[in-house]
């Protein structure tokens, strides 16, 4: 297990936060759902508390490395602020003698947050030098941001090679949860995967079809695993719809099919939503899915910004077991990969 920030004395330290604050945005930059900016509250609530100088990182989007004013993270701090109760201060960089001046100002109890990583192409490049500047900024490193742990940006694997480092309680809540499903899930085990892009799913599907006793999948993916004959290793234990594979929404045939077998269920794995749910006349099918696993009162892990969406949209969200800030991190822990952001934290 990786350690803890509470194994260190972070009173008047510079604590340097990777957090998660890509949230989805509408068109004039105001935020749709806060979910992962209140999953990071109880770490900065901790650093404040313990009189820590916080010092928070985030990306917002993919401005692909340059400055694009509706990526920039005012409103987060508008809503941060909201939140805690406290007033954010906020950086006009996240790197730089003025950024680097900010943090050495700051009181202990202070938080500042500083702007869109993305908004410099050296972050998702993964690059070193980037990654010691930002380093300058903290005497500690704690990541909270498992939903990123998959990628070797610059503020995930970089930081760690120059600052002590440690796991935040979000990215330690989440591991805890997914391991309830690696290591000897209580069964049946039922994992429901919507969407489409199997390209993206199949590993995970292979992977996760060992341990599970039915892969539950949308029709697109079924359809794209039939056109692009995909071998999957347990098919006996993949099921979709039978037929109209594209359709928006999931017919009563397939929704009963889909109910009798998460009922069964003890753990339940459920990442993407099924039909165009955007659209409440094809939301039947996500909702019936929904429902049937809090009726179940298996253990649920749901995640994947769009079924986190959707259960907001709904107020089903406080139903399920654990909501998991990050889709493809849960998948890639869930396959068992080697996830770079948590490889370099295991060094401490």
């Amino acid at each position: 297990m990786f350690k803890s920030i509470k194994e260190f004395n972070v009173l008047n330290k510079r604590v340097l936060i990777r957090c998660d604050f890509n949230v989805p945005l509408d068109n004039k930059g105001n935020i749709l759902d806060d979910f992962r900016i209140k999953e990071s509250l109880p770490t900065i609530k901790y650093l404040i508390g313990n009189r820590a100088k916080v010092i928070l990182i985030s990306h917002l989007g993919d401005p692909q490395g340059k400055v694009v004013p509706i990526l920039k993270l005012d409103k987060v701090g508008e809503k941060l602020g909201d939140l805690l109760n406290t007033l954010i201060l906020k950086g006009d960089d996240c790197i730089g003698p003025a950024v680097e001046s900010n943090t050495q100002d700051l009181e202990g109890g202070e938080v500042l947050l500083l702007e869109n990583l993305r908004f410099h192409k050296e972050e998702e490049m993964g690059d070193m030098e980037f990654a010691k500047k930002l380093s300058w900024l903290g005497d500690i490193y704690i990541n909270d941001a498992f939903s990123s742990c998959h990628r070797a940006h610059a503020s995930i694997t970089g930081v760690p090679e120059y600052l002590p480092s440690f796991a935040g309680f979000l990215l330690l809540k989440e591991i805890e949860n997914l391991n309830k499903i690696l290591k000897n899930p209580q069964k049946p085990m039922v994992v429901i995967i919507g969407g489409k892009k199997i390209e993206t799913k199949s590993e995970f599907i292979n992977k996760i079809s060992e341990t599970a006793d039915f892969v539950l999948i949308s029709g697109l993916i079924k359809k794209e695993i039939m056109e692009k004959k995909i071998e999957l290793l347990h098919p006996e234990k993949i099921i979709g719809p039978i037929d109209s594979l594209d359709a928006l929404d999931i017919d009563q045939k397939a929704i009963e099919m889909f109910q009798e077998k998460i009922l069964q269920a003890k753990t339940i794995v459920w990442n993407g939503p099924f039909g165009k749910f955007e659209q409440e006349q094809y939301s039947k099918g996500t909702t019936a899915i929904a429902n049937a696993i809090v009726e179940s009162k298996a253990f649920s892990v749901i995640g994947g910004g769009e079924t986190i969406e959707f259960l907001t949209k709904k107020s089903m969200i406080e139903k399920f077991s654990h909501i998991s800030t990050g889709g493809g991190a849960m998948l890639a822990y869930l396959s068992e990969e080697k996830m770079p952001g948590l490889k370099v934290l295991e060094n401490f």
